[in-house]
């Protein structure tokens, strides 16, 4: 059974939920989500709350239980709060820049990297810190790591993008004889 799966999600006010035939529309302050749940799922939207039961208590079914509700909780926290990646870049001559919605990167190599802001998404950079925001947490998160992908952190000198939070296991280069 899942513990996820069992509790119900609150909607909270200024947040408009509808149910279509298996397909959520989340209306919030910050703009609008939709995605569709699959068919071993059941859900029910009323008094406030949105509660999820699985169709039959086979293995699958019971896995997407809690995985459909923690994504419809992200549309709404989405949907209300938003959501931000912070990566930073690190080495010399490393730099960014945001050209209208495009996100221009200088990291080294003969040419700068052009990244294109997905819909919904938007960027911005301070000094060396690239902050991508937006409401849909997956597609946030998807961007932030092809940001990443354009040039990994290495482990001798720590250069390239990076999250904010994540540290990098340093290597000791070749030692002197």
């Amino acid at each position: 059974m899942s513990r996820i799966g069992k509790k119900p999600i609150k909607i909270p006010t200024g947040v408009e939920v509808k149910l279509d035939d298996k397909i959520f529309e989340i209306k919030g302050a910050k703009g609008t989500l939709s995605r569709e749940i699959v068919r071993e799922i059941d859900a029910e939207v009323k008094d406030g709350e949105i509660n999820f039961t699985p169709r039959n208590h086979d293995k699958k079914s019971l896995a997407f239980w809690g995985l459909t509700r923690t994504l419809i909780s992200n549309m709404i926290d989405g949907v209300t709060k938003g959501y931000e990646k912070k990566l930073e870049i690190n080495g010399v001559g490393f730099k960014c820049r945001v050209e209208g919605k495009d996100l221009i990167l200088d990291v080294g190599y003969s040419h700068s990297v052009k990244i294109p802001a997905p819909e919904g998404i938007t960027f911005a950079t301070e000094k060396n810190i690239i902050t991508v925001t937006g409401i849909d947490k997956e597609l946030v998160g998807q961007t932030a790591a092809s940001i990443r992908k354009v040039k990994k952190p290495e482990p001798y000198k720590g250069k390239g993008i990076k999250y904010i939070d994540e540290v990098i296991r340093r290597k000791l280069g070749k030692k002197a004889a």
